[in-house]
């Protein structure tokens, strides 16, 4: 009898750190603020502009103990557009710029996850202004744990710099540093 009272106790411990290491899916925390898209950009080659997006969703696969098998998908409305400034919001979001009528959202599909010593690799497709590339977006996984809520939440932020002409926007525009924070809760 305690034999098999053992048994199912390890089986259970087995089982519920195997649930813990395996791949988890989360949704990005937009209802809740925890999720930032901030870009800079030249302005002139004086200063920069800086904004940010208002309105993003997605959702991302985490796996600890095999990061290749993670993934993200991640969708923004491009008319949230948001520099602080109205005028220049109109004018980013007309058709010299993100032409948001047209091209109402950015997406990004993620292809790839790897982590080294030198720190974690996310690489995938960028679908801007109309146009896809491929993107390599530098990764640090800020931490994960259980919430008061009762839920559980992992966090990443990320780096990347894009040239606005590879994405069909003008070439005196130049490249723009895009930080990204992402909080996602555990579904």
């Amino acid at each position: 009898m305690k034999k098999s009272v053992a048994v199912t106790l390890l089986v259970s411990l087995a089982l519920f750190l195997s649930a813990e290491l395996m791949a988890a899916d989360y949704v990005i925390d937009a209802r809740g603020q925890h999720v930032a898209v901030i870009f800079k950009a030249s302005h002139l080659g004086y200063s920069y502009n800086i904004g940010r997006f208002n309105t993003v969703e997605g959702n991302y696969s985490y796996d600890k103990s095999d990061p290749s098998a993670s993934r993200v998908n991640v969708v923004i409305d491009a008319k949230s557009l948001d520099t602080n400034h109205a005028e220049r919001d109109k004018h980013l979001r007309g058709d010299k710029f993100f032409d948001v009528t047209k091209y109402p959202t950015v997406t990004f599909d993620s292809t790839s996850y790897t982590n080294s010593s030198n720190g974690d690799v996310l690489k995938g497709n960028l679908t801007l202004h109309g146009v896809t590339r491929e993107v390599t977006i530098a990764v640090r996984h800020i931490g994960e744990g259980k919430d008061p809520w009762g839920g559980y939440r992992s966090g990443f932020e990320g780096k990347v710099t894009i040239s606005a002409a590879d994405f069909g926007m003008p070439k005196w525009v130049g490249d723009v540093e895009v930080d990204l924070i992402v909080e996602g809760i555990r579904q």
